[in-house]
Order: C-alpha cells, then sequence, then structure tokens
C-alpha cells in the first residue's frame, strides 16, 4: 500500500498552522462529513465556483480539504472499488503508491489460503492492503510512521466497518516487534522528492532490511517494484510479477516453508491464471525462426519473469529475434500468456509502403505496437494518416536483426 516511513520526514504534529493532521481530523467532523457529502460531485472545472460559494458558510481551510478530498475520492475510482472510494479518505502520496484493489485482494486471498490469520502489514500507507486482508478474515497490525497517514489509514478502517480487525500504529517500521504473527507484508516506499526510485537499497525501509524481517517470520511477502533486476532477488525467495488486465503492476518478494526458492512465477488479473518455472525447471531460450502465420505477444508479467520460453514451448513457437519479446508460430494456439494476432503482411520498415498499404485496404483504425523500434507509436500514425472502414495492427520491431513491420490483426482462438 502507499508507504509513508522516511525517518527523514518531519512529523505532521510539528507543522504551523496548516497543520495537515488537523486539516483532516475536520474532515471528520460532522461539518466535514456534510461538507464532503455535497462536494462529492463537483467536477475540476467548477471548483473555483464551488469553493467561492462555500467558503461564505464554511472555513476556507476545510472547504480546501474536502475538494482535495473529492478530487482524490473521484481519481481513485480507477484503483478502489466505486462504493469503497466514496467512503475512504486519501492524501495525494498515498493514492499514488497505493495498490489497487485488484491486486491487493489476489494477495490477501493467497495469505488465508496459506492459513494466516494474523499478519503485520509494514508500511501501511492508507491501509489498503490491510482493508484486502481484513476482508480476507486476517487480523492485521497496520504499522506507518507518519501520524496523517496513520489517521487516514484508521478513518479508511473504520468506513469500511473494519476497524475491529485492523489496528493501526504510528511507529517507526524497524522498531516493531512482529513475534507472533503469522506473516509480515512489507511495502517499502520507493518515491522519493525527485520521483520512482529505481535502486532497491535506497528503498524506505531499504529492501535488505525488508528481506531480514521477511526472514524472521513464518511467512513473508515483500511488494518491491517490477522493473528489480532478477539478481537482486535473494536466493531463498519466490518472485512473483502481477499484471492487471495486460499492465505490470507489481513484483513480490514471498517467503515461506511453502516457497519453493528461485522460483519465477507471473500472475495475471482478473483471471488468476499463472505461469512458473522452478531453477530445475526453467527452460532455455527460445530458438530464432522466420516469422510464421501467428505471432504472440507475452503478457508483461511473462516478460518481466523471463518466462517467454514457457510461453513458446505452449504455442510450439520460437523467437523472431533474440532480442525481442515476440513468438511466432505456424499454428493458432489457446494460451492466457501471450494475446495472438495472425500476420498478413511482413515488410522492411518503410513508411511510404506502410502508407499505401494501408490506403489500398482502407485501414482506418490502426493499432500500432512497437518492440525494438525507435518510432513513436503517434508519430508513425500521423504520417500514415489512416482512412477507411477496416482496422489492422502494425508491429513495428526487428526480425533477425532487421527493422521490419508486421501487419495482421487479432486471431480468435
Amino acid at each position: 500500500m502507499g508507504r509513508v516511513n522516511d525517518p527523514n520526514t518531519p512529523s505532521t504534529h510539528d507543522a504551523g498552522p496548516g497543520d495537515p493532521l488537523a486539516a483532516f481530523a475536520a474532515l471528520l467532523t460532522e461539518e466535514g462529513r456534510a461538507l464532503l457529502d455535497e462536494v462529492r460531485d463537483v467536477e475540476p472545472a467548477r471548483e473555483l465556483a464551488a469553493a467561492t460559494r462555500l467558503r461564505r458558510e464554511h472555513p476556507a481551510a476545510l472547504v480546501s480539504a474536502a475538494l482535495a478530498q473529492a478530487r482524490l475520492r473521484q481519481r481513485a475510482t480507477a484503483k478502489f472499488d466505486v462504493r469503497d472510494a466514496a467512503r475512504m479518505f486519501f492524501t495525494p502520496d498515498g493514492f499514488e503508491q497505493s495498490t489497487r484493489t485488484s491486486v491487493a485482494t489476489y494477495r490477501a486471498e493467497c495469505f488465508a489460503a496459506l492459513g494466516v490469520r494474523s499478519l503485520a502489514d509494514l508500511c501501511c500507507g492508507i491501509g489498503g492492503d490491510a482493508i484486502a486482508l481484513a476482508r480476507a478474515g486476517i487480523s492485521v497490525l497496520a504499522v506507518d510512521r507518519s501520524p496523517l497517514t496513520c489517521a487516514v489509514a484508521r478513518a479508511n478502517a473504520e468506513a469500511l466497518g473494519l476497524a475491529e480487525l485492523i489496528e493501526v500504529r504510528e511507529a517507526d517500521v524497524t522498531e516493531v516487534d512482529t513475534t507472533g504473527y503469522d506473516a509480515v507484508f512489507v511495502d517499502p516506499a520507493r518515491r522519493g522528492g525527485r520521483g520512482r526510485i529505481f535502486d532497491p537499497e535506497a528503498y524506505s525501509p531499504p529492501l535488505s532490511w525488508a528481506v531480514e524481517a521477511a526472514r524472521k517470520a513464518p511467512r513473508a511477502a515483500l511488494k518491491i517494484a517490477p522493473g528489480v533486476p532478477h539478481e537482486a532477488v535473494p536466493a531463498e525467495a519466490m518472485a512473483e510479477w502481477i499484471s492487471d488486465r495486460g499492465d505490470v503492476k507489481e513484483a513480490v518478494l514471498w517467503f515461506g516453508d511453502d516457497v519453493t526458492p528461485g522460483t519465477r512465477r507471473a500472475t495475471l488479473l482478473p483471471t488468476g491464471a499463472w505461469i512458473d518455472a522452478s531453477p530445475a525447471a526453467a527452460l532455455p531460450d527460445p530458438a530464432v525462426r522466420p516469422v510464421g502465420r501467428y505471432l504472440y505477444e507475452p503478457d508483461g508479467a511473462v516478460i518481466r519473469s523471463h518466462l517467454v520460453a514457457e510461453v513458446a514451448e505452449q504455442v510450439a513457437g520460437g523467437l523472431i529475434d533474440e532480442t525481442i519479446a515476440y513468438v511466432t508460430s505456424d499454428e493458432l494456439h489457446a494460451t492466457d500468456y501471450a494475446t495472438a494476432y495472425e500476420i498478413t503482411d511482413q515488410l522492411p520498415f518503410n513508411v511510404k509502403r506502410l502508407k499505401a498499404l494501408l490506403r489500398e485496404r482502407e485501414v482506418g483504425v490502426l493499432t500500432v505496437k512497437k518492440r525494438g523500434s525507435a518510432v513513436e507509436p503517434e508519430e508513425l500514425r500521423r504520417k500514415v494518416k489512416p482512412q477507411g472502414r477496416n482496422s489492422a495492427t502494425v508491429f513495428l520491431t526487428r526480425v533477425a536483426g532487421a527493422p521490419t513491420m508486421l501487419i495482421g490483426r487479432p486471431a480468435a482462438v
């Protein structure tokens, strides 16, 4: 969930008149809640007019806080259930770093299936993971160092009727004793003042600390960035990459007796389909072969987890280039882990030839995909100016090292 556990972050108790903790507390009053209901559907373009009107009857700071909260709730529908988003509370950082409900629910169900009944959620943020865990029947200790973040997490547990299962504690996670809990979940902060943090040791707390905390627990999961280098994964962990509707969301390191060390897994939501390989069962890289009738685009989680070879075996295919994660085959095979396209044309990269071909086939709806090409899809779309009643997909890629255009359409199994 969103993590705010940086020891260098000043306490909101030290703030002056614009104390964000006091502003949030005002939202929980009867007046604040009534104001939240009133501004719930205010559109961004009408905020100024609404603020001017409401400040005649309410404190300016409260109006500003309510409008900001309403804006966050509107944005939160992209990650959370609409009904939950309308009742929950957010901070800007907490929302940005929060786990979407589909992923949090999947992970909570994994913990529950392992028999976990109590869990320490370290760096709990605004409580999204804790909420999913509690809904799975797990008792949660939710810990964060920020007083404001803890207040928001506590308000969310109460708003969703889960306060009895979620204990929110304001503390430095490195000083919390997790002895006695069935499992530990750690989601270190991966954003700083300059944006995303890519070095795992620059996480807050560092990945090395989180790994040690995981090793002390009967079971544990550590949420990390999906771009983590494979060599940074501890040997005893299972690394899982999770995508939601084709978009890679996160990687998780799992620890415990239920884990086969060194296993790599790709999990695809919302179906929950997964594919994995242990070190002993991992396949060598597929051979490079000529482009066949079908092209398979592996899911991003499959690519991140280095399981393209396993998908290639499923579809009896090979790679179009040793550095490109497109699989080709002469036959159409059903697979959960890649999208299949029927290829109608293979051309050397040439914008004029592509434009002529699309005009000849009356292609007005053009989907442009790229892998291994410097050309931007929008730039190509502007140049070819597709017009017509038909649709097509063009892949800008390399085939055996040569810049190539593959034209086709989605293939139905």
